[in-house]
């Protein structure tokens, strides 16, 4: 079958960085660390493994910071290549594992792509997956499967962007009859903006800011309104498309895309802020939001991100930053801000359960109280992968907000 895979090669590395500086398709040309390859399918680690044919294989962020060669590499310590890229999914249950339970062949599936001790064999769990932090696991690089933080980034599972992959049957979560392949495929996504928002949800009364209007900062969005907040939402936004389905999904305001010192003027003016000129700097915003979403995860969406939240105010860093440099920490002790740093998706408490943020994002779906489906604006087969990039890294000009490769009709 055809996999879309990503190598370590450093040759194809060192000559992808320095093209890149001239042409941006370098990442998805014939030199890339990213080949489109004839693989066998992943076989069953086990027993307890089992077989999914995909339907919707989601193109995330992170998958693109991979291709472009923009993720930090101290990851790697918990990748094993090469790697079928992939771990956004839905798709159907095939060829089960001798031990595999409570999964039928052609059920709908979604798989929690997240690589902890139950999928790796491992019968005592370690701390953080014994008290439901799965996502914080000791062992993303030991057990019975190669090193991997997730489906996707993983030589032994494969992943959603080939027509078949494995998984555990711990990781295997049945997609409700209402709940359309088009919703199913956002829940991993959606589960990223609800394990923040569930642990510390909003007050009625609190304001928050969420910066950045891609699928992270509209799951966002979603996830305070669908857990019963009526916080107002303030976001800020690049592109109108994106602003337009910030207001559908039940934000109160959305700022556009301002210079710097006009988005300042307007943001300190919804939070009914003061802004003090220094002697050097940027200015210093006296008054704030209770919450920031940080869902970019650049060097100027964290200085944003703290200059925006009130004294004793939450930021939540979403987006995956990396080293943010030319960042303002002074806001953090003068602020008495808490800053958490989230990964993720793990167990969380919800309508008196336990349940991974995976499934409550399902139950939302299949409650009505969430419609993610709107979000999922383009769709490619696999063979038109160099044009699906070149779309997804062309927001200004495409529209796209999720883009997926779809096989449901291979």
């Amino acid at each position: 079958m055809k996999a879309l895979q990503f190598s370590d090669s450093i040759p194809r590395y060192a000559l992808s960085k320095a093209v890149s500086k001239a042409r941006s398709d370098v990442f998805w040309g014939r030199l890339a660390c990213l080949q489109m390859r004839e693989v066998d399918p992943p076989p069953l680690p086990n027993g307890e493994w089992l077989r999914v044919r995909t339907r919707f294989g989601g193109i995330c962020g992170s998958d693109l910071g991979t291709i472009t060669l923009h993720a930090s590499t101290s990851t790697s310590v918990f990748t094993s290549f090469p790697f079928t890229l992939g771990h956004e999914n839905v798709g159907v249950a095939g060829d089960l594992g001798d031990q595999v339970a409570g999964v039928v062949p052609g059920q709908r599936v979604v798989v929690n792509p997240l690589l902890p001790c139950s999928t790796r064999g491992f019968d005592d769990p370690c701390d953080m997956c014994a008290r439901g932090d799965v996502q914080l696991c000791q062992r993303f690089n030991q057990g019975t499967i190669a090193p991997g933080l997730l489906t996707g980034f993983c030589r032994d599972t494969g992943g959603s962007w080939s027509k078949e992959f494995v998984a555990h049957q711990s990781q295997v979560l049945i997609v409700p009859d209402n709940v359309s392949d088009e919703q199913a495929v956002l829940a991993e996504p959606f589960a990223v903006a609800i394990h923040p928002v569930i642990r510390d949800v909003p007050g009625d009364d609190d304001t928050v800011v969420i910066i950045g209007g891609g699928v992270i900062g509209l799951c966002t969005i979603a996830a305070i309104r669908g857990l019963g907040s009526r916080a107002r939402i303030i976001v800020i936004a690049r592109h109108e498309f994106q602003a337009q389905m910030a207001r559908e999904l039940g934000a109160d305001v959305v700022v556009g895309r301002l210079k710097d010192s006009a988005l300042e003027k307007r943001m300190v003016d919804e939070l009914g802020a003061n802004s003090l000129k220094p002697i050097l700097g940027k200015n210093v915003i006296v008054g704030g939001a209770q919450y920031v979403y940080d869902c970019v995860g650049s060097p100027s969406s964290v200085d944003d991100a703290l200059r925006y939240a009130g004294s004793g105010g939450s930021v939540v860093l979403i987006g995956l930053a990396g080293v943010p440099a030319g960042v303002d920490w002074t806001p953090i002790w003068l602020n008495e801000l808490t800053v958490r740093g989230t990964f993720c998706y793990g167990i969380e408490e919800y309508q008196g359960e336990r349940l991974p943020a995976m499934a409550v994002a399902l139950r939302l779906m299949a409650e009505g109280k969430v419609d993610l489906e709107p979000l999922l604006t383009h769709r490619f087969r696999l063979d038109d992968y160099q044009e699906a990039l070149a779309t997804v890294t062309g927001k200004s000009s495409s529209g796209v907000i999720k883009a997926v490769f779809a096989f449901e009709d291979e």
